[in-house]
């Protein structure tokens, strides 16, 4: 995975830059609309304010905020800056949950190829590692945190044994030591279209319905227009999980190729949304362009999750 720089970032933009002209009497303030160049995109929703985090920078995490999830603004400060991390390269794949109980925001994400926690008084940052080291010494990426009804709280990483095989363990009321005798395999590629390119599945999320338990993940390889989304359900948040034989879910809607790496949240209509990314284009990997889709369920027994052919893409605003 590589990380497009701001030389390349702004050569990009200037290929698929729209412009429109704001409403003032003079006419002499412009706007740049552009799709946001964001891998493994992720969208918090904190005080009314809509905040995405993703693979970006090479020098950290930055951060966007927006107040519809239409038009976004990119913040002048990265959330996370190298010099308050382990590690010195390759910050990827960042998630951000704010703690009520320590009135805190935590973010995980990948450094180097190996997990890390920073902590912040703010959503914005700055974020800062308090233990510069890793959470596993092992190579480990795509960590993402779920806290049950229980006030348990359990982390979600891939380990590159036999592929990308996707992890649980549980974590300490700090939520940043891993309870190490706890490690889980979850899932590994099994299902035949996931063996498209690569042996992957990575990107875990988990989002509960109807006291079952949805792991959503990508399989095949990012780099494959064959990258897509699939997920298995447990009853348990350490499993064991199956995997949905309709996998799958999500995979080239309309006109978009590797498509993946998505999270669940909730939009301020209480509506469940899925943000994810995607090529460049038909025949461009990189840089890769965030997207939104609607997330729903059936009325089965259990409820099959399904995720719209129909989705927006959100526009960075340039002044």
């Amino acid at each position: 995975m590589k990380i497009i720089n701001y030389i390349t970032k702004l050569f990009f933009v200037s290929l698929v830059v729209s412009l429109c002209m704001a409403c003032d009497d003079d006419k002499s303030n412009f706007e740049f609309h552009a799709p946001i160049h964001l891998g493994n995109p992720f969208i918090m929703l904190h005080d009314g304010t809509y905040y995405a985090y993703g693979t970006s920078h090479s020098d950290g995490i930055v951060v966007f905020t927006s107040e519809d999830l239409k038009l976004w603004k990119e913040q002048s400060t990265l959330a996370l800056h190298k010099d308050d991390s382990w590690g010195n390269q390759d910050f990827w794949a960042p998630k951000v949950y704010y703690i009520a109980e320590k009135n805190k925001f935590f973010m995980y994400y990948c450094v180097e190829e190996r997990i890390a926690i920073a902590i912040s008084d703010s959503p914005g940052g700055p974020f800062v590692q308090e233990s510069k080291a890793p959470l596993l010494i092992e190579g480990s990426i795509d960590a993402s945190l779920f806290v049950d009804d229980d006030g348990q709280s359990y982390i979600y990483y891939n380990k590159f044994n036999a592929g990308n095989v996707i992890w649980v363990a549980k974590l300490l009321d700090d939520l940043q030591t891993i309870d190490l005798d706890t490690q889980t395999e979850c899932i590994r590629v099994s299902q035949d279209w996931e063996r498209k390119m690569g042996v992957v599945n990575e990107g875990a999320f988990v989002t509960k319905h109807n006291g079952l338990y949805y792991l959503t993940y990508s399989a095949n390889d990012y780099r494959s227009q064959n990258y897509g989304i699939e997920y298995a359900t447990a009853s348990s948040p350490m499993g064991p999980w199956t995997k949905y034989e309709g996998n799958p879910i999500f995979q080239q809607p309309s006109d978009l190729k590797g498509v993946g790496h998505s999270a669940v949240f909730r939009d301020k209509q209480d509506n469940l949304r899925m943000v994810f990314h995607a090529h460049f284009d038909e025949t461009q990997v990189l840089p890769r362009f965030m997207h939104i889709a609607n997330v729903s369920f059936t009325n089965d027994t259990p409820a099959v999750m399904v995720i719209s052919e129909e989705y927006e893409t959100p526009r960075l605003t340039y002044k």
